[in-house]
């Protein structure tokens, strides 16, 4: 009797960002391999994997990879996981259309491990209208950063603020990406 299996993407948070917690690509790949997980595949070096597993809750899923990364690599890793299905809709169901994409426009995608709820209307737009919240689904965070206003990095603070440091966040293009792998 064959066992069924689900397709996964893992959303690694706060490695190899600085020169601090340094995770080799090679080296995760192997660490999901030895977990069980089948045609692991690793997509850019900020800690984005594809993998196959046996039908279980991504909850338990996440929990087993963050444990794991901690023993083997000695510091912790919040880790997302969705099904690979979810990202596809989340693709096929773009937010950001409309929005004018130039040099300067970041299409961002927040991933929260709890649903959080909160009081921030949305969308919401920052004083200066350098960033939006332009919605959340779920655990998932849409927004838009205009470096042409503002270069900082309070946009990140403006969500954790808001929604807890319990997150991770990738650039839509790395959405996309992925999305070619799936």
């Amino acid at each position: 009797m064959a066992i069924e299996t689900n397709t996964y993407v893992a959303f690694l948070r706060g490695i190899n960002v600085g020169g601090h917690h340094k995770l080799p690509m090679a080296d995760l790949k192997v660490l999901f391999t030895q977990l069980g997980f089948l045609n692991v595949i690793t997509i850019l070096n900020s800690g984005n994997v594809i993998f196959n597993a046996s039908s279980q809750d991504a909850k338990s899923i996440e929990e087993n990879i963050s444990l794991a990364l901690k023993n083997k690599f000695g510091f912790p890793v919040p880790t997302s996981v969705r099904k690979a299905i979810q990202i596809q809709d989340v693709y096929q169901n773009n937010p950001f259309k409309g929005i004018e994409i130039t040099k300067e426009i970041r299409l961002y995608i927040s991933f929260l491990r709890e649903d959080v709820m909160t009081d921030l209307r949305l969308p919401w737009i920052s004083e200066d209208e350098a960033y939006q919240i332009i919605e959340k689904r779920d655990t998932t965070i849409f927004s838009v950063l205009d470096l042409s206003i503002s270069k900082t990095t309070t946009a990140m603070k403006i969500l954790e603020n808001t929604y807890g440091k319990d997150m991770t966040t990738r650039n839509w293009k790395t959405i996309e990406r992925i999305i070619k792998k799936l």
